[in-house]
């Protein structure tokens, strides 16, 4: 219950979620770095096609539309997608669930998630991922940020009381499932797969293969 309040106050405020997110972030060196964490190291040129999927408020967006000028932002919420083209005007919104991307086959060179797919149930995130796979080019990458089971028990209570208080049982389950199994399954090959925050955040970088 008190996840659901915090949750949708969170939602309801930016400052609220703004905060929040800055907080959880400092573990990693702050809230620029979080959301940068997952493009590390990927080839990306101003003519690359990006697809940030389940964008928000344009978090990440914003860190994405500097280094390439066809940036897309896909996200379920209306709220978000207007957060969005307030706060990164230079992105082009789409208004959209994941699990059914109103994308052609084949058409970016990277898409990328930052801590959403935690709010997923099974069959979605699965769905979302083959969803991934279709509209990514061949020789594609596939980047995201989210939570893991930290490896650090320093960080147990931490995540728990987080958990608690601004997440649903989905982001448990989510700790618990084999990503890079998950992603093999699918098709793609997982590139590095790095552990932040005494193992309480996880950075997956997948490809399509080429051919």
């Amino acid at each position: 219950m008190m996840a659901t309040i915090l949750r949708d106050l969170s939602y309801q405020y930016q400052w609220l979620y703004d905060g929040i997110s800055r907080v959880a972030a400092l573990a990693v060196g702050g809230e620029s770095r979080f959301r940068q964490l997952a493009l590390q190291g990927l080839p990306i040129a101003q003519d690359s096609k990006v697809l940030d999927l389940c964008c928000g408020s344009g978090q990440t967006t914003q860190f994405l539309v500097p280094r390439s000028r066809h940036v897309t932002g896909l996200d379920g919420s209306p709220l978000s997608i207007k957060r969005a083209q307030q706060n990164v005007p230079q992105a082009t919104y789409i208004e959209a669930f994941a699990e059914k991307i109103p994308l052609s086959d084949n058409e970016f060179d990277l898409v990328h998630t930052s801590a959403a797919m935690h709010e997923m149930e099974a069959e979605q995130l699965h769905q979302i991922l083959q969803e991934v796979y279709r509209v990514l080019k061949p020789g594609g990458y596939f980047a995201m940020v989210d939570f893991h089971a930290p490896t650090n028990p320093f960080f147990v209570p931490g995540l728990a009381v987080f958990f608690w208080l601004f997440e649903t049982e989905t982001a448990w389950r989510l700790i618990e499932t084999d990503l890079v199994d998950l992603l093999t399954g699918i098709g793609f090959q997982v590139k590095d797969r790095t552990l932040h925050a005494g193992g309480s955040l996880q950075v997956i970088q997948a490809q399509k293969p080429a051919s």
